[in-house]
C-alpha cells in the first residue's frame, strides 16, 4: 500500500469530516433545546448561500459586504421562526415540532427561490482550490488549500460553539431546557429567548456551511441535501452531543473517502454516497444512542 496516497485520502476525508461536523452541530443545537430533529437545517444552508449570492448579483455588493448582510438576514430568519412557528408550539409533543420543521423546510426553500431565483449560481470566495505547495514540498502529499482553509474555518466555529455550550450562561440554560422545558421555565429560564438565540446561531452555522459547500459545488437546490450528510454523523456521535458531532464527522468523512478508494473498485465504485449510511445502520445495532449520547433505559 502506498502510504503517501493513503495519507492523502485519509487527510482529505478528515478535512471533509470537519465540514460535516459543522452541519451536524446545527442539528444538535435545535435537538438539545427542543428534542426534535430540525428537518429545515438543509433548507437554511441553501437559503444562506443563495441570499449571499443574491446580494452580490442583484445589489452589486462585494462578498465582504454580502456576508454581514446575510448574517443579519439569517438572524432575522432564526428569530422569526422561533416567534411565529415554535413559540406557539411550546410543550407540544415532539412529533408536532418535527412536522413543523418539515413544513419550514419547504417554506424556506420556496422563499429563497422566490426572492433570488432558482438558477444555479457560482460562488467565488478568496480560497484557491489548488494543492498546498508547502505540503507537496515538505511531505509529498497533495492536499487542497480549499480543504485546509475550509476545515480551519469550520474547526474554529465548532470550537467556539463547544465553548459556548460548556462555559456560558446560555450554554447552561440550554442544558436545563434540554432536560425539562417546564422545569426550566419554573426556575425562571426564558425558554423563548433561549430558542430564539439557538435558531439565530443555527442560522449562522447554516451560513458558514452554505458558503463553503456553495463555493465547492455551486449554489443550487442540491445544497438542501447536505442535511442528509449529517444524519450518519449524528447517529454515530449522538443527537445531543457537540463532541459527538465532531468525532462522528471525522469518522464519517474519513471512512467514506477510504471506502470509495479501497472498497469502491471491488464493487464497481460509487459507494461514497451510501457507505456512511451503512456504517451508521451497523452502529445503530450496537449502540443506538451514539458514542456520546445518553443511554436511555426503558422499563417494561
Amino acid at each position: 500500500m502506498d502510504m503517501t496516497f493513503f495519507a492523502e485520502v485519509l487527510i482529505g476525508g478528515l478535512l471533509s469530516g470537519v465540514m460535516y461536523a459543522l452541519v451536524a452541530i446545527g442539528f444538535v443545537l435545535i435537538y438539545k433545546a427542543s428534542g426534535v430533529f430540525n428537518f429545515a437545517q438543509g433548507a437554511m444552508v441553501f437559503f444562506a448561500a443563495l441570499t449571499t449570492v443574491g446580494f452580490m448579483d442583484k445589489f452589486g455588493l462585494s462578498l465582504w459586504l454580502a456576508i454581514p448582510a446575510t448574517v443579519l438576514a439569517m438572524i432575522i430568519l432564526g428569530l422569526a421562526i422561533e416567534r411565529v412557528v415554535l413559540r406557539p408550539l411550546v410543550n407540544q409533543p415532539e412529533i408536532t415540532l418535527f412536522m413543523a420543521t418539515i413544513g419550514l423546510a419547504f417554506f424556506i426553500e420556496g422563499l429563497a427561490q422566490l426572492i433570488w431565483g432558482s438558477q444555479v449560481h457560482k460562488l467565488d470566495i478568496p480560497i484557491e482550490d489548488v494543492p498546498s505547495e508547502y505540503l507537496m514540498e515538505k511531505f509529498n502529499i497533495v492536499i487542497s488549500k480549499f480543504d485546509l482553509t475550509a476545515a480551519a474555518i469550520c474547526g474554529v466555529m465548532v470550537a467556539a460553539l463547544a465553548l459556548m455550550f460548556a462555559k456560558t450562561k446560555v450554554g447552561r440554560a440550554l442544558r436545563a431546557v434540554a432536560d425539562d422545558h417546564q422545569a426550566a421555565q419554573a426556575v425562571g429560564i426564558p425558554l423563548q429567548r433561549i430558542w430564539g438565540i439557538l435558531w439565530a446561531v443555527a442560522g449562522m452555522v447554516a451560513l458558514v456551511a452554505g458558503l463553503l459547500w456553495g463555493a465547492r459545488n455551486g449554489v443550487q437546490f442540491a445544497l438542501t441535501f447536505i442535511a442528509l450528510k449529517a444524519l450518519p454523523v449524528l447517529i454515530l456521535g449522538g443527537f445531543t452531543s457537540v463532541p459527538g458531532a465532531i468525532v462522528g464527522g471525522l469518522i464519517i468523512g474519513a471512512s467514506e473517502k477510504l471506502a470509495e478508494v479501497y472498497i469502491g473498485p471491488l464493487v464497481g465504485g460509487g459507494i461514497e454516497g451510501w457507505f456512511p449510511y451503512v456504517l451508521a445502520l451497523l452502529f445503530l445495532l450496537v449502540r443506538p444512542e451514539g458514542l456520546f449520547g445518553e443511554k436511555i433505559i426503558r422499563r417494561i
